[in-house]
C-alpha cells in the first residue's frame, strides 16, 4: 500500500511576494548551491519532493526513494510505457502450468561489482524478501511461493503455493529487485544491476548517480551523470524548474500547473492515479454503524474536493478506485456514492440520527491537498446534520493516531502498486494489523474469499465477475470511500527528451524512462 508520507503531498503555495522571496533564499542557501546550474548536456537534475531516507533494495519508504532505486536495481520483470509488464533482467519468462513461472535470465546481464547475474542471485534475493526478520515491503505476498528451483545458471522457476494472475505485477514492481549474493548484511546500498551505480552524495540534500557502462541495455542509460535533489517545499522546487536550476520536478503544485503549461520553456506532463478517500474505525464511535458511513458518503461534495483541493486538476471518485482504463472498470458501479442529501438525511434517520450527530475527522495540517480535502468534507457533512470536529495534527502525529485506530474517520491519500483490482488489497482486506491508511477493525470472510479469488482466477471474463462483486460488497460495507481522483504532475525544460510518465497507479514509475533520457 503506498500512501501519502513522503510521496505526493503537496503544502498550499504561497503569494507571490513569499515566492519570490522563497526563489532568492534557494540562490543563498548553502544546501543548495550545488544544484544550481546552466543546462549541461548529457547531465540531467531531477528535483524530488523529498531526500531518500533510505535506498535499500528491498524497503518501501516513499516515491523519492523509489525513483533513485530504479536506477541502481533491476527486477526480473519491469512495467512498459502504457504500464504493461515487460522482460527486465529476464529477458524471456512463460507460464508453467497454473502456478509456476519459468524465466531466463539475460546472457549480459551484471552487476554493478561484474559478476553475471545468475539464478542463485535470484534465489537469494527472494529468500531474503520472505526471510524471518525480513522488513521487506512484499514479504507477505511473497510468501505465496512455495519453491524456488535453479534449472541452470539462467534459468529460475518461481512454483506457487496456488495460482496467482497478479504474482507478475509484483515481480514488476521497484520493491523486487535481484541484488548479488555477495551483498554484504544490512548493506545501505545492495550490489545491483540498474543503469546507474551511486556517486557523490551530500546526505540530505543530493544524489550523484554514474552511468554502468556493462548495463544489459546496448546504449543506455544516454546520460553522462543523473542528479537527484531534494527540494522539500513546494515553491522552492518549482522557482529551481523555472530558474533552469533542475531539469525536471516531480509533484508539480496544482496551482501552478496553469502556469507550467503556459510556458515557452517548459512542459507538463500530468496523470490522473492517485486518489482520496475516507476510512473509518469500525470498532468503536458511530461509524461502526454502515448506515452513519454510508450517510457521511452520499453527502460529500466531491466535485468541491476536486475544485479546492487540487484546483479543479482532477475528477470525481464515486466508487472504490478502479481506474476507467481497466479492463475490471464497470459504469453501473462507479457512480455509486453520487451525492444525495436526500438519501444521506434518511439513512441518519434510520439510524437514529435525524438531526444529525458530531464525530472527530481526522486528517493533517502538513498537507495542504489533505486538509483542504477535510474542510470540503467537513463543509458537506454540515448540511446534512453531521457535525465533523476537525483534528489537524503533523503528519508524523497522524501516523500514529491512524496505526492505532484512535479515530472515528479519516481523510487519507494513496495509490495502488500497479493497474490491477489486487492492488487494493491493502485497504479492502481484513488485516488484524493496524495501518494508517486503511479502516481499523474491518472484518469480512467474504471479502477476503473474494479478493484470494479474483487473484487465483487467471481468466478475465471470470476475473471481472469477482471483481463486480466484491466492488459492490465494497460499496456497501464501505471499509474505503472514494472521494477524488488526483492528477499528478511533472514539469520538464522543453530539452529534455524520452522522459515520460506512466499510466494509473504507475504515475511514480516515471523514474524508469530515466534510463532513455537525455539532455541535448
Amino acid at each position: 500500500m503506498r500512501n501519502e508520507l513522503d510521496r505526493s503531498a503537496m503544502r498550499r503555495p504561497l503569494g507571490r511576494r513569499h515566492f519570490l522571496a522563497g526563489a532568492a533564499g534557494l540562490a543563498l542557501a548553502p544546501n543548495w548551491r550545488t544544484a544550481a546550474r546552466a543546462r549541461t548536456p548529457g547531465v540531467l537534475t531531477f528535483g524530488l519532493s523529498a531526500y531518500p531516507p533510505s535506498v535499500k533494495p528491498f524497503e518501501f519508504v516513499g516515491a523519492a526513494s523509489a525513483s533513485v532505486r530504479m536506477q541502481l536495481y533491476r527486477g526480473l520483470l519491469s512495467f512498459d510505457a502504457q504500464g504493461e509488464v515487460r522482460p527486465e533482467v529476464a529477458e524471456e519468462w512463460r507460464r508453467d502450468g497454473d502456478r509456476a513461472y519459468v524465466f531466463k535470465l539475460r546472457a549480459n546481464a551484471k552487476f554493478h561489482n561484474g559478476d553475471p547475474v545468475t539464478a542463485a542471485d535470484v534465489k537469494s534475493s527472494f529468500e531474503q524478501i520472505v526471510g524471518e526478520r525480513s522488513t521487506a515491503f512484499l514479504r507477505t505476498e511473497f510468501a505465496v511461493i512455495e519453491r524456488i528451483d535453479e534449472v541452470d545458471a539462467r534459468t529460475v522457476k518461481l512454483t506457487l503455493k496456488r495460482p496467482s494472475a497478479t504474482f507478475p505485477y509484483l515481480l514488476a514492481t521497484v520493491n523486487a529487485p535481484i541484488i548479488s549474493a555477495k551483498t554484504p548484511a544490512n548493506a545501505q546500498i545492495a550490489i545491483g544491476c540498474g543503469p546507474y551505480t551511486m556517486g557523490e552524495v551530500e546526505r540530505g540534500t543530493r544524489m550523484e548517480l554514474v552511468p554502468f557502462r556493462d548495463y544489459y541495455k546496448p546504449g543506455r542509460p544516454r546520460l553522462q551523470r543523473l542528479r537527484f535533489v531534494a527540494y522539500p517545499d513546494d515553491n522552492l522546487r518549482l522557482a529551481a524548474v523555472e530558474a533552469g536550476d533542475v531539469d525536471v520536478i516531480e509533484y508539480v503544485p496544482w496551482p501552478a500547473m496553469d502556469q507550467i503549461e503556459r510556458s515557452q520553456r517548459l512542459r507538463l506532463d500530468t496523470r490522473d492515479g492517485p486518489f482520496m478517500h475516507l476510512i473509518f474505525n469500525f470498532r468503536q464511535g458511530p461509524f461502526t454503524d454502515a448506515r452513519l458511513r454510508q450517510a457521511a458518503a452520499f453527502a460529500v461534495d466531491r466535485e468541491a474536493i476536486v475544485r479546492a483541493a487540487f484546483s479543479g486538476r482532477g475528477a470525481v471518485l464515486e466508487s472504490i478506485p478502479i481506474p476507467r482504463e481497466s479492463p475490471y472498470f464497470i459504469e453501473g458501479n462507479s457512480r455509486f456514492w453520487r451525492r444525495d442529501l436526500a438519501r444521506s438525511r434518511a439513512l441518519l434517520a434510520e439510524a437514529g440520527h435525524p438531526n444529525g450527530f458530531t464525530a472527530s475527522l481526522l486528517s493533517t495540517a502538513t498537507y495542504g491537498m489533505h486538509k483542504d480535502t477535510a474542510e470540503v468534507v467537513q463543509q458537506s457533512l454540515r448540511e446534512v446534520g453531521i457535525q465533523a470536529e476537525l483534528r489537524l495534527p503533523e503528519w508524523g502525529t497522524r501516523i500514529q493516531l491512524g496505526n492505532r485506530g484512535q479515530y472515528e474517520f479519516a481523510v487519507m491519500g494513496s495509490a495502488g502498486d500497479f493497474n490491477d483490482p489486487d492492488a487494493l488489497t491493502a485497504w479492502l482486506a481484513p488485516n488484524p494489523v493496524a495501518a494508517y491508511g486503511r479502516s481499523f477493525g474491518y472484518e469480512s470472510a467474504r471479502m477476503t474469499e473474494l479478493l484470494e479469488a479474483g487473484r487465483a482466477e487467471l481468466d478475465v471474463a471470470r476475473r471481472r465477475a469477482v471483481y463486480d462483486e466484491m466492488e459492490k460488497l465494497a460499496q456497501r460495507d464501505a471499509p474505503m470511500v472514494g472521494l477524488a481522483w488526483r492528477s499528478q504532475g511533472f514539469a520538464a525544460q522543453r530539452y529534455v527528451e524520452n522522459f515520460q510518465t506512466m499510466p494509473g497507479f504507475l504515475f511514480s514509475y516515471a523514474a524508469l524512462s530515466l534510463e532513455d533520457a537525455s539532455v541535448g
